[in-house]
């Protein structure tokens, strides 16, 4: 399981004109991607990596000050483009195993407490945020 963690300042995702999930105070954006083999065990510790991670203003964490996330599944992050122009994602868990795990990582941060906003899985999403710093890292779990 890989994750692209933002910290922000605000962010939205919409899908079709309409807004399926937003921060509009200081948080983190988190792209998440699925591979073939991950577990509810890795999003459960990626969970646990994303609430506790002190990379917000004053090196707080979001556990630490209530801040909220929006969590959006993004199969691109295993695309592989070492090879022509063209990129394969072949290493990209397909929906069915993916839906499910991006799912328990949402579910797992409610469980430790944080408010948590999402995309539209396996829809056309549109993006926006303001990144803060900039700060931003990548994750394996």
């Amino acid at each position: 399981m890989r994750a692209v963690v933002q910290r922000v300042s605000q962010a939205k995702v919409t899908v079709e004109d309409r807004i399926v999930g937003a921060i509009d105070e200081p948080g983190l954006m988190v792209l998440v991607g699925v591979t073939h083999d991950d577990t509810t065990a890795q999003a459960e510790k990626l969970a646990a990596k994303l609430w506790g991670l002190r990379i917000l203003d004053g090196e707080k964490s979001c556990s630490d000050v209530g801040a909220p996330l929006l969590v959006i599944s993004q199969f691109t992050l295993y695309g592989d483009a070492r090879k022509g122009r063209r990129p394969t994602w072949i290493a990209a868990a397909p929906g069915a195993v993916a839906e499910p795990l991006v799912d328990a990582v949402v579910t797992a941060l409610r469980a430790l407490g944080a408010r948590v906003e999402t995309g539209e899985f396996g829809a056309d999403m549109k993006v926006s945020l303001i990144n803060d710093g900039p700060v931003t890292l990548i994750l394996e779990a």
